[in-house]
């Protein structure tokens, strides 16, 4: 095989890698934009090749498309889908606005695949086109925001199983603690006893609403503007086209996609990927509570709470002996904390629009789905790696629980505000329990004072009042 083989386009003629499917364009790209490294993601690359094989079979159904070549373009297309191709997707995601390379990357590898399967040399574009056939009846943009909102979809599918992975651990802690009193703090002071299981439950609450907040998301994502072609007048596409394409973009996904209710609207604005991003920061936000809630249960052992042990999963120091860190949790952060950035990005990008199209798509898409992609990736590793194996410590709970101030809150009915304030003044100065100061003054007996504070008591406190 020769190492290269020439190709053109209108800007004229280039060698290209003989045995590489992509061609003049993505080279082009490849030489312009070499900035990260970073390629697109999987959720991409397999809802443009799933897209481009609806667009197929609806020119096909048209009469857009000979039927011989429609096939192999389709075959190339199921290929690329099944991730037999990835390689071959040599763009950086940092590239020309509008995401221009990365579609034609995907044209070019589709076309030289079905050349192959002609029986026709890679480059032959005059027996297949990238622009002419591949690309019949479409654009950039309305190809790149379908399928990037596509993509989105699948990513946001498998976000929503990871915290659903992740709220189930919590609230099977929440069972397993659930009689379990302890202190409870807010500002960090002492506050009014909770139990170990409420505090854990509510965490998995909170992911549970926020999962159930995702729907109109998806519903944002679905509608497409595939079939828009170049403004959303669908030039230069077959009657019927637009319809058709979406209604086979959505059997081969699964998804309920639709056509756009305003398709000029759907090429001018990319808003539905900033909800979506929106919708990962509040996630984010909750899980950094998370995060930071079980680091500090956790701390010490001598020095901090010391109320939560963590699984030890790895030594936590490389010269303190025995020293074991709160490690996932800290990671937890870190991934958060790099999807509330990539949503300012997300922001930024999706606010630059301009007129009949938004050329920072690629960025609007890379930021949204990498943080997809590691939220689903770490969540599941979080829940059994940290939070499955959660231990109380019952001692310290008890100390923290039968020490507090804040346990006269529920004197207040019988002396009042004022008089229990003072009480828990001299009981500091003194340094004498507050119990005794209440029976020797003759406020109340020792058996009124015990049903109050007593151990019975304060298991009581700690659940909710209906």
């Amino acid at each position: 095989m020769p190492r290269a083989r020439t190709e053109t386009d209108s800007l004229g003629s280039r060698e290209v890698p003989a045995d590489a499917l992509w061609g003049i364009q993505s080279l082009r790209a490849r030489e312009n934009f070499p900035v990260s490294g970073l390629r697109t993601s999987r959720y991409l690359r397999r809802a443009y090749a799933l897209l481009k094989l609806a667009a197929v079979r609806a020119n096909i159904a048209r009469g857009g498309l000979d039927e011989r070549l429609g096939r192999a373009l389709a075959q190339a297309a199921e290929e690329m889908a099944a991730g037999r191709y990835d390689d071959q997707f040599v763009v950086d995601v940092f590239q020309a606005g509008a995401g221009t390379s990365l579609h034609m990357n995907v044209n070019e590898v589709l076309t030289n695949r079905a050349l192959e399967i002609l029986g026709r040399p890679r480059g032959d574009y005059q027996t297949l086109s990238p622009n002419d056939h591949v690309n019949r009846g479409q654009s950039t943009n309305d190809t790149f925001p379908s399928a990037a909102q596509v993509a989105a979809l699948l990513a946001l599918g498998e976000v929503k199983g990871a915290v659903g992975t992740l709220a189930a651990s919590l609230r099977a802690k929440g069972r397993e603690f659930a009689t379990l009193p302890k202190g409870g703090r807010t500002h960090l002071k002492d506050a009014m006893p909770v139990t170990l299981g409420a505090e854990l439950a509510a965490y998995a609450t909170s992911l549970e609403h926020i999962v159930e907040a995702l729907p109109p998301v998806e519903r944002a994502l679905a509608e497409l503007p595939l079939g828009g072609s170049a403004v959303g007048s669908g030039v230069n596409s077959v009657p019927g086209f637009r319809a058709a394409a979406v209604a086979e973009y959505a059997r081969l996904t699964g998804l309920p996609l639709a056509v756009a209710r305003d398709p000029f609207e759907t090429m001018q604005s990319r808003w539905p990927l900033g909800f979506a991003s929106a919708w990962l920061r509040t996630l984010a936000l909750e899980l950094v509570r998370v995060a930071n809630d079980l680091r500090l249960l956790s701390s010490g052992p001598a020095t901090g709470l010391d109320e939560l042990r963590l699984p030890e999963i790895q030594p936590g120091s490389s010269i303190m002996p025995a020293k074991v860190n709160p490690s996932a949790a800290e990671c937890l952060d870190m991934v958060a904390f790099h999807v509330l950035g990539a949503d300012a990005a997300t922001a930024y990008a999706v606010q630059a629009g301009q007129l009949e199209i938004n050329v920072m798509m690629p960025l609007a898409a890379f930021e949204l789905l990498f943080s997809a992609e590691i939220l689903a990736n770490y969540l599941p590793v979080f829940a059994r790696s940290c939070v499955d194996g959660l231990a109380a410590n019952r001692p310290r709970l008890e100390q923290y629980l039968l020490g507090s101030s804040a346990l006269a809150t529920v004197l207040t009915p019988r002396l009042g505000y004022l008089k229990v304030a003072e009480l828990l003044h001299e009981a500091e100065r003194s340094h004498r329990p507050i119990r005794e100061l209440i029976v020797e003054r003759g406020l109340l007996t020792a058996p009124e004072v015990e049903a109050l504070l007593g151990e019975a008591a304060l298991r009581k406190l700690a659940d909710p009042v209906p």
